[in-house]
């Protein structure tokens, strides 16, 4: 994949996932991502980092926080966004997703975001462009969500975390998640050697599943979060479990619902995160989402700076 996303001098030239890209690549993002808030004065002061650029969202999927980010993010950079129609577009007509894509290049256009629920789009865009333009993955399937991935790791990174010192538990929907995918490709590229992941059997990955390798399985979130530094809670993702044989939402909460009692097994001051939307006193009691230790809104205000950082990697002169 990094014969896609690195040009020949290592420059980032699409960003469609975070597994296999260098730790100094994702340190040069995180340190990016702090500069640009710097210089924009947390969000306060337009910059012209992307004055004359262009992007498009391509959204196929719905999303609050992730298509809000970006679009908030190409705007402080200066540039132009575009937020795509899908449903006032001529792919109601029959049109290929490769020929919308080409349409809009032929309008000049120097960014791409895509989501898509087929894990691969993104992907399949990027080696299929007639331009130079940029492709940036805003989630595809199960796959990735590398932007989420980054936030979660400046999120830590911002509040001092040593990453080769982090105890991570992630909890939930690891089969069919694709922030799971990205925040274990983060961490592990970032140091951390104890990453943890609990779920009910259904909902966990195949064992041999090479995405999920050095990490260790825990079957009980009583278990898993014991003397953790950071717990990363996850949806519940309806739409992706046909085939899931999963218990009530009640005794789901009962077993891995993040509450008051099992957060107190982990270590003093443990974060809270959960990339939204949250399913509240399902995967985590309301008292825990709004507690002292949740971080669930700076992930979201975090998302505007990474995603920013990776516009301003992909598109700066």
């Amino acid at each position: 994949m990094n014969d896609l996303q690195l040009d020949a001098d290592g420059r980032l030239r699409h960003f469609i996932t975070l597994a296999g890209l260098p730790r100094a690549t994702l340190e040069r993002l995180l340190d990016r991502a702090e500069a640009l808030r710097r210089d924009s004065l947390d969000g306060a002061r337009p910059l012209d980092v992307l004055a004359g650029r262009t992007l498009i969202n391509l959204f196929f999927e719905p999303s609050t926080r992730t298509r809000t980010s970006f679009d908030l993010a190409a705007q402080r950079l200066g540039a132009l966004a575009i937020n795509f129609d899908i449903e006032r577009s001529s792919t109601v007509k029959g049109e290929s997703l490769l020929d919308t894509v080409h349409t809009l290049e032929a309008m000049h256009v120097d960014a791409f975001v895509v989501r898509h629920k087929e894990s691969g789009t993104p992907e399949t865009i990027a080696r299929n462009l007639h331009s130079r333009a940029a492709v940036l993955n805003a989630g595809d399937g199960n796959h990735a969500h590398p932007t989420q991935g980054l936030l979660d790791a400046l999120t830590l990174h911002r509040r001092g975390a040593d990453f080769s010192k982090l105890a991570v538990v992630i909890c939930g929907d690891i089969r069919h998640s694709r922030v799971a995918r990205s925040d274990v490709d983060a961490l592990r590229t970032l140091g951390v050697r104890d990453l943890r992941l609990c779920a009910p059997p259904e909902l966990l990955p195949d064992t041999a599943d090479a995405d999920f390798a050095q990490c260790t399985f825990v079957s009980t979130l009583d278990a898993a979060i014991t003397g953790c530094d950071a717990a990363i809670m996850l949806r519940l993702q309806k739409e992706r479990m046909e085939a899931a044989s999963i218990p009530s939402e009640a005794d789901y909460f009962a077993r891995y619902g993040l509450t008051r009692t099992r957060l107190a097994r982990a270590k003093p001051g443990c974060f809270v995160m959960h990339p939204g939307p949250i399913n509240r006193n399902v995967e985590i009691a309301d008292d825990v989402a709004d507690g002292a230790q949740s971080l669930i809104l700076e992930q979201v205000s975090n998302g505007v700076f990474a995603r920013m950082a990776v516009l301003a990697e992909l598109l700066s002169k």
